[in-house]
């Protein structure tokens, strides 16, 4: 056993074996750049693989709220502080069921590489709870929101730790908890929280950035091949924010979008979805907060398709999973490619499995890891948080004209990475080793 594999299994494996997703994150890791680690024994002498892989600081809080009919619930609330050589710790907060410490480990792992990539000085961390908005009361959300900021508020700062919103965290549940932080660290620190609503520190493109940076990065990667998306067949998983602006980026660069899904089943659109369509979509997620399903009652010559995901459903090109956690599987890969896909460009956070992601490489299929193609969204959280410093508003060409800047780089520095570690033309060995190196430099620059 290499001295590598002896760090995976003692700090990972056989330390936390139930913890599968921080596994399969620190496994695909691992694995693109063993042989850049193994090449240079400073990184085994400063422990740097060990430094990476064990959290800065976890913390593991009660968060206690009142429902309307006066009722008490109980909910847990976390932060994961990863990694902070490049900056303080930035990442999203999740309220979902299914958040539990091996899923924020996994993303605040991730996030490392990620911010890394955007050349951006910050650091990597994320954070959350298994409380469920959904059903919710608008009073409800925002008591939970005051309450759980209430205890997280000791831990962040916009020079030590900058939260920002992801699944279940919108710009009204980063509202209610800037409120809250304001109200009790007597300080307006605007910076503290990203994400925020425009015209009190919120960055315009914010809300897109995600979803137009995972095309952007897409397009670059066709562009190697001297194609576009100009008249491809586009499938997207999920219908939340990334989805929907994915979606917009796809249909004004000429693509047909083909599906949307979520947690009940997907729906297929053959004719497209754009124009009145889309801004169905919007309304149906963002106001009504309904299910997709709805969508074939408005146009009922789409289909839908009940506790299925879209990836067998139909021809397409082009695939953007933009939803969550391992929702492509092998079986889906093998169906992708067999309808004539060949570029698939993850929006959501290691939304591929270990396997799937192993037969689409295999099969020559474009990839682009999460880390690489949605780092889109925290790249403008980083010019949000620059625009507060400066106390400064760009306009919106100016941030995505940046945000375009920053993806086009990142596909450049992940192909140049990939040379360098003799896998021409891999992103995931190009994301990963690119991200590493950064981070890498300032750990060792900066000592234990």
């Amino acid at each position: 056993m290499s001295w590598v594999d002896e760090i995976l299994d003692k700090h990972v494996k056989s330390k936390w074996p139930w913890q599968q997703e921080f596994i399969q994150a620190v496994t695909e890791f691992t694995n693109a750049v063993r042989p850049v680690v193994e090449a240079n024994d400073v990184y085994r002498k400063e422990r740097i693989l060990e430094r990476i892989i064990v959290p800065e600081r976890t913390i593991v809080f009660r968060v206690t709220w009142q429902r309307d009919n006066g009722d008490y619930e109980v909910d847990y609330g976390y932060r994961v502080q990863m990694n902070s050589a490049l900056g303080p710790y930035k990442g999203g907060l999740r309220f979902h069921p299914s958040v539990v410490l091996s899923i924020l480990k996994f993303l605040a792992f991730e996030q490392i590489f990620k911010n890394s990539l955007t050349g951006l000085p910050m650091g990597a961390g994320k954070g959350g709870s298994n409380f469920d908005p959904k059903g919710k009361s608008e009073n409800e959300v925002k008591r939970f929101c005051q309450a759980f900021m209430t205890e997280l508020y000791r831990h962040i700062g916009s020079d030590i730790d900058v939260p920002a919103g992801d699944i279940g965290v919108g710009g009204r549940e980063i509202a209610y908890m800037l409120g809250q932080y304001k109200k009790i660290a007597n300080i307006h620190d605007g910076g503290v929280l990203t994400g925020k609503t425009i015209g009190w520190g919120g960055s315009l493109v914010r809300p897109e950035a995600t979803g137009y940076g995972n095309v952007y990065f897409a397009q670059e990667m066709l562009n190697t091949k001297g194609d576009s998306f100009d008249g491809k067949r586009v499938l997207i998983s999920g219908s939340g924010n990334v989805a929907q602006y994915a979606a917009q980026k796809v249909n004004e660069l000429g693509g047909k979008v083909l599906s949307f899904s979520d947690s009940m089943g997907s729906i297929i659109d053959e004719d497209g979805i754009s124009g009145e369509k889309w801004q169905f979509v919007m309304d149906l997620k963002n106001v009504k907060r309904g299910r997709i399903s709805e969508y074939v009652k408005k146009f009922p010559t789409a289909k839908f398709y009940e506790g299925k995901r879209p990836w067998g459903l139909t021809k397409a090109e082009i695939a953007l999973p933009c939803a969550t956690q391992n929702e492509l599987e092998l079986a889906d890969a093998k169906a992708l490619v067999s309808n004539g896909c060949y570029c698939v460009s993850e929006g959501a956070n290691m939304p591929t499995t270990l396997e799937a992601t192993d037969y689409l490489l295999e099969n020559k299929v474009l990839f682009a890891p999460g880390k690489a193609s949605n780092a889109g969204g925290v790249a403008t959280s980083g010019l949000e948080m620059s625009q507060n410093s400066q106390r400064l508003f760009w306009t919106r060409e100016e941030v995505d004209t940046r945000l375009h800047g920053i993806m086009v780089n990142i596909h450049e520095n992940c192909l140049k990475a990939a040379d360098m570690a003799g896998a021409k033309g891999n992103y995931v060995v190009g994301a990963n080793v690119a991200g590493f190196l950064r981070v890498a430099k300032a750990m060792i620059d900066q000592g234990i």
